[in-house]
């Protein structure tokens, strides 16, 4: 996990990865002041270390002297081995109200200069709201994304804007120029205008398995979605299942490196900081790659970088070697020739694996006979608090949950119960299901036949048993291996990297100098 470590508030905003010569570069925005925009260096794109930034903010009275917002990285088609930045910025003027999207330059990814005249580029009408007396009372031009097919000749930038016309809160649009000469844009219709959000934040245009694919994050159900189509100019539909990541899960941007499409995003994390206040928490999760099944759905598929992550393995041949939570009496473990039958006939039992973990990955072949319910129990304590994974695999619904008892309990708050991410996924009746679950440091991770259904971060347990859940239902399992990881490094950096355990000490600390 990667995030903006600093002083309170420091926090990592909307990112944009390239990778280039075996190296993966991850520009971001930081909030909450927005005056500058960071770069990071991975080899492995899990770990990175902060190098120079970018650039800061315009001078006072520069059109860009208020805040910097989402950035785009592309080679640069007229100069080659050199780079261009598309980026967002607001001026202190107009108090932010107008957005803009200016472009820097790089012959290194390192070293980047503002480029003038004709920039920043200005959205127009006749198709687009472009007064601050219009629909929102701001200018939406931002999160400027550059498209380019050599093939074709066709340059295209596109970027979050708003219809000029139709219901106010129903105008967000994917905004349209094109570049028909080196730096000469012209603006033209919207390349996508769904009709029902106020804004598709960050998309991005790609081409892949001989289909066009456009992808944007929602606002109102912070959840990155993407719509298809055979060519380039459109009309681009829509999937009944058109969510790539659920509900946490923001501004994504796609990578290509090698031959694999990646998805980089941030996850938001809701923290209790000091005296009961609540605050959003943007980390960097690690990467997922994008997949297109034969009818042209997209789907994740787990990192491969945790691969050369992983020190150890067990595999679990008997369930000799499981022990029992709850001491059920209605439970029952028996082993068979190439399988493990788990089950109860009344009531809940988990069945954990030897041994305590913190970092692993977990992967089995799961069968379910019975109405009843099961699931997964992960980094459990002797009295049973973790995170519970229930899989309604019937339905076809996964849900994390953090359920553990409280340390200080009155009554009705005597434990914790909370639901920290829901997503569902296309099933069979009874499986077999091949499940794998990562959890890394922060991050957890579900995946059902191959394909990511969770992504989240969480920091409610640390370590504790891993083991299987049922109720009321028997189930099969084959092949289960568990697979010790090792522990993530945020940043690599010479000074300490405070983690958000130590925030409210921090905090403290801070209160107190101010006194």
């Amino acid at each position: 996990m990667y995030a903006s470590h600093g002083f309170l508030r420091s926090d990592i905003g909307d990112v944009d990865v390239v990778f280039h010569e075996g190296i993966y570069h991850l520009f971001h925005l930081v909030l909450p002041n927005h005056d500058f925009i960071a770069h990071a260096v991975s080899s492995d794109g899990l770990s990175w270390r902060r190098v120079k930034n970018a650039f800061f903010v315009g001078d006072p009275g520069a059109w860009d002297d208020d805040m910097l917002w989402t950035m785009h990285v592309t080679p640069d088609p007229d100069r080659p081995g050199q780079w261009r930045m598309f980026y967002t910025g607001l001026t202190r003027a107009e108090f932010g109200r107008v957005q803009r999207v200016g472009l820097a330059r790089s012959p290194d990814l390192y070293a980047w200069t503002r480029c003038g005249a004709p920039y920043p580029l200005e959205i127009g009408g006749p198709h687009y709201e472009s007064g601050i007396d219009e629909g929102r009372r701001w200018v939406s031009f931002r999160d400027p994304f550059f498209f380019h097919e050599p093939e074709t000749g066709t340059r295209l930038l596109l970027a979050a804007a708003r219809a000029k016309d139709g219901p106010v809160i129903r105008r967000g649009c994917v905004g349209l120029a094109r570049e028909v000469a080196p730096d000469r844009f012209e603006f033209g219709p919207p390349l996508h205008r769904p009709g029902l959000y106020d804004d598709i934040e960050v998309p991005n245009l790609f081409h892949f398995h001989d289909r066009y694919y456009l992808m944007g994050s929602i606002r109102e159900d912070t959840k990155i979605h993407y719509w298809y189509s055979d060519r380039i100019e459109g009309p681009y539909e829509n999937f009944c299942d058109d969510v790539l990541l659920p509900h946490g899960n923001y501004a994504g941007r796609i990578c290509r490196a090698g031959d694999r499409l990646l998805l980089f995003s941030f996850f938001s994390k809701t923290e209790l900081l000091i005296n009961g206040h609540e605050f959003i928490k943007r980390l960097l999760p690690p990467p997922k790659e994008i997949v297109a099944l034969a009818d042209g759905r997209l789907r994740l598929k787990s990192y491969r970088g945790f691969d050369g992550l992983v020190t150890a393995r067990l595999a679990l041949a008997s369930t000799a070697e499981c022990r029992m939570l709850c001491g059920n009496p209605t439970a029952r473990a028996e082993t068979r020739d190439d399988s493990l039958s788990l089950g109860t006939r009344s009531g809940f039992e988990a069945f954990l694996l030897p041994g305590q973990h913190d970092e692993f990955r977990l992967r089995a072949e799961m069968t379910l006979e019975g109405p009843g319910k099961t699931g997964l129990i992960l980094r459990a304590s002797e009295e049973g608090d973790g995170y519970y994974l229930s899989l309604d695999c019937m339905n076809g619904i996964a849900q994390m949950r953090a359920w553990g008892a409280n340390p200080t309990p009155e009554f009705e708050h005597a434990f914790r119960y909370k639901s920290l991410q829901e997503a569902r996924f296309r099933s069979s009746a009874h499986g077999p299901w091949q499940i794998e679950v990562v959890a890394h440091g922060t991050y957890l991770e579900l995946s059902i036949d191959g394909y990511v259904v969770l992504s989240l971060v969480d920091d409610s347990f640390i370590c504790g048993a891993v083991g299987f859940y049922v109720e009321s239902a028997t189930l099969g399992l084959c092949g289960v291996t568990l697979e010790t990881l090792s522990r993530p490094v945020s940043e690599h950096a010479a000074e300490m990297v405070y983690t958000a355990t130590q925030a409210p000490d921090l905090l403290a600390a801070a209160g107190a100098a101010g006194e």
